[in-house]
């Protein structure tokens, strides 16, 4: 470990040389006259060796001080480039957390709308369904599901979570019609043991009923949707996150059933970065965003979950 003295008291010394005065150096520094000259005896004692000396009503400083206040000045120079380049990157670049199917099926399509919009910043996606740690400093921003706003950070509900039973026309041609939810449990559905079927069902139907069945299985709604949209099978899926499928006819709504996920989608971030000019900007865009993707809001996914 270095041996440095408090730098505390080598902050004051560096002012109070520089600026050749203790009142004046207390002055820049928001301190008395009196802490100055205490933090410099402290310096000094911690020395074994005097700094300033006594010319009149003021100070000078001694041989030792006059050689030694440049290189510490330097030091305190080199310090402050050093933390404004720190500053001024992190003014620069915002890293976003968000998770896959929200990334992968809503974000990347509309990010590149807050690049043009702000060309100084450089924009980080991290891709994972893993909470990452903000207050550490692992992303600036993050797009989680929760029930509700997350605990100790500052929240804004950006959608719910509606879901539905969605299916590609050429999928749907080659089956027979489908006018009830129980006509499902006969047709291939794609993640058949996935815990949205099991939800779907139970809320549209009177009655608990057995949907397992064999089919193939995705962890991941991206790769879900893809199959349905290859006409694999019926998947239950958030419309919100298919929009385009949804607009351009490769995938369309089977049924006019919508439950909706316990969890909601949320911005989160630190209550220190509140005021940071990125998170408002990035903050106002998602908003409006998120707004003006779901037009007139047929699956009420902005209507915000009870209380």
């Amino acid at each position: 470990m270095r041996n440095l003295p408090p730098l505390a008291a080598v902050r004051v010394f560096e002012a109070a040389a520089r600026r050749g005065n203790f009142t004046r150096a207390a002055e820049e520094l928001g301190m008395t006259q009196a802490a100055v000259s205490n933090q410099v005896k402290l310096l000094e004692a911690r020395l074994g060796i005097p700094l300033f000396r006594k010319e009149g009503r003021g100070v000078v400083l001694t041989p030792l001080g006059e050689r030694i206040a440049p290189q510490v000045s330097a030091a305190f120079d080199g310090l402050a480039e050093a933390f404004a380049a720190a500053r001024a990157e992190d003014d620069s670049v915002i890293t976003i957390s968000a998770p896959t199917t929200f990334a992968a099926n809503w974000l990347a399509a509309r990010l590149g709308g807050f690049q043009v919009s702000r060309p100084d910043l450089a924009v980080r996606v991290r891709v994972s369904d893993a909470v990452v740690d903000l207050a550490a400093g692992d992303a600036d921003v993050a797009i989680r599901g929760a029930p509700g706003p997350w605990p100790g950070m500052v929240s804004h509900f950006l959608m719910r979570m509606p879901f539905t039973v969605l299916a590609s026309p050429a999928f749907l041609a080659r089956h027979p019609p489908i006018r009830t939810p129980a006509d499902l449990l006969h047709l291939p559905r794609v993640s058949p043991d996935d815990r949205w079927w099991q939800l779907w069902f139970d809320t549209v139907l009177d009655d608990k009923v057995e949907i397992s069945q064999p089919g193939i299985g995705f962890e991941s709604q991206v790769h879900m949707g893809s199959a349905a949209i290859a006409g694999h099978g019926l998947a239950v899926l958030s419309p919100a996150m298919w929009l385009p499928a949804l607009a351009t006819g490769q995938l369309v709504q089977v049924l006019p059933y919508t439950v909706y996920y316990r969890n909601s989608f949320w911005l989160v971030y630190p209550e220190s970065k509140r005021h940071t000019p990125k998170i408002r900007a990035f903050r106002d865009w998602l908003l409006a965003e998120v707004r003006a993707s779901l037009g007139d809001d047929p699956y009420s996914a902005l209507v915000p979950p009870p209380a």
